[in-house]
């Protein structure tokens, strides 16, 4: 089986999303790849508020294993997430252990009106009861591998990795 189309899958996410999103709805994309989703996303959507980005390194349970990824960002939320309707957006969700780091620091900076998920894939195997509201498809990678969003020349594209890489 091949991997989707990622432009595709961005479209059919904003479809979704669309009739849900409100004036006050704020987009925050989980680095990297979520990051890349939510700008896209935020143009399509036409949404008021500009995205966020949440790097999580420092909130994963597995920081003292994983340690600092070698792209670490600072966060930067431009907006008061206090009563505001936010969507997490992130690329692929596996363990749900990403989107809980996640929350620990979005309720850092207040506390929202409501907090949904958005992901381009979920390819399963989750470790912790995390679903997400919006999700473009499916797709479990071959053992060994997994998907990677990666940018190449202003498009998006998913790609199998090894689990190593």
């Amino acid at each position: 089986m091949s991997l989707p189309d990622a432009e595709l899958l961005l479209a059919d996410l904003a479809a979704q999303m669309r009739p849900h999103m409100t004036p006050d709805t704020a987009l925050v994309g989980l680095h990297s790849g979520g990051v890349w989703v939510a700008q896209r996303l935020h143009a399509l959507l036409g949404l008021a508020q500009p995205p966020g980005a949440l790097d999580v390194s420092f909130y994963r349970d597995d920081y003292a294993q994983r340690g600092l990824s070698r792209d670490a960002r600072r966060s930067s939320l431009p907006f008061d997430i206090e009563g505001r309707p936010l969507v997490l957006v992130d690329d692929v969700l596996h363990t749900g252990r990403t989107v809980r780091a996640a929350l620990n620091e979005l309720f850092d900076y207040g506390r929202p009106a409501r907090v949904e998920l958005a992901v381009l894939v979920d390819r399963g195997g989750r470790q912790l009861p995390v679903a997400a509201t919006y999700c473009a498809t499916r797709y479990a990678p071959p053992a060994g591998s997994r998907v990677k969003l990666v940018q190449d020349d202003g498009r998006l594209a998913l790609r199998l990795v090894q689990d190593q890489e």
